[in-house]
C-alpha cells in the first residue's frame, strides 16, 4: 500500500479519467438515446426500423466487441481518434441502446390522450415529443436511467484493456508491482467505484424528489 500512497496523484488522475469517461459518455448516450426513443415511436416506418435495428444490434452485442471494432476496426477504415474519444464512442454507442429502452418505457407510460391533444391543437410530431411526451417520460424513468448510468460507470473498466489508465487500468498497474498488497489495492480501488455509484444514486434520488415536489 505504500506504493499507492506515495503515488496517490496517479490514483486521483485515474479517478478523474473514469469520471470524464462517465460524464462524456453519459451525456452522449442520453442525447442519442432520446433520439432513438423518439425514432422507435415515430409514425415514419423508416425511423422506427432504424431505432429498432440499432437497439437490437447494440443491446445484444458484448461491449468488448464494440471496443474492439472502435479501437481496431475504425483505424482500418482510416478513421482515427484519440484513445479517450474512442473509449467514449464505444461506451456511448453501447449505452444509448439501454437509455433508449428506458425512455421508451417512460413514453409508453404517458397516457395516449396527451399526445392526441397536442396533435389536435396543431403541434407536429417532433414538437409533441419534445414539448409534451419526452419531458414527462424522462421524469418517469429516473430510477432506470440511474441504473443505466451506474452500469456505464462500471463499464468504463473495459477501457483499461485498450490503453486508458482509468481506475481499473491503474489498479492493474499497482497490483502487478505490489503482489503482496493485492487485496488492499483491490479494496482501495473498489471504494473509488462505490463513491461514483453513490454519487449517481444520490443525484437520481435528489432529482426525483425535486421533480415530485414540483408537480
Amino acid at each position: 500500500m505504500q506504493d499507492v500512497f506515495s503515488n496517490f496523484d496517479l490514483v486521483v488522475r485515474a479517478f478523474l479519467l473514469t469520471l470524464a469517461l462517465l460524464a462524456v459518455s453519459g451525456l452522449i448516450s442520453l442525447i442519442l438515446g432520446l433520439m432513438l426513443a423518439a425514432f422507435r415511436v415515430a409514425p415514419v416506418p423508416v425511423l422506427r426500423w432504424f431505432g429498432t435495428g440499432y437497439v437490437g444490434v447494440f443491446r445484444n452485442t458484448p461491449l468488448l466487441i464494440i471496443f474492439i471494432f472502435v479501437f481496431f476496426g475504425l483505424p482500418r477504415m482510416e478513421i482515427n481518434f484519440p484513445f479517450f474519444v474512442k473509449g467514449c464512442l464505444a461506451l456511448s454507442l453501447y449505452t444509448a441502446a439501454f437509455v433508449c429502452e428506458a425512455i421508451r418505457s417512460g413514453v409508453n407510460s404517458i397516457p395516449l390522450g396527451q399526445a392526441e391533444a397536442a396533435r389536435a391543437i396543431g403541434l407536429t410530431f417532433s414538437r409533441t415529443m419534445s414539448e409534451v411526451v419526452l419531458p414527462q417520460a424522462v421524469r418517469a424513468v429516473v430510477p432506470p436511467l440511474a441504473s443505466v448510468m451506474i452500469a456505464l460507470a462500471k463499464n468504463t473498466s473495459v477501457a483499461a484493456g485498450f490503453g486508458l489508465m482509468e481506475l481499473t487500468g491503474r489498479m492493474r498497474f499497482f497490483t502487478n508491482n505490489n503482489v503482496a498488497d493485492r487485496w488492499w489495492i483491490f479494496l482501495t480501488f473498489a471504494l473509488a467505484y462505490v463513491i461514483i455509484v453513490e454519487l449517481i444514486s444520490s443525484g437520481a434520488i435528489t432529482l426525483e424528489r425535486r421533480w415530485r415536489t414540483a408537480r
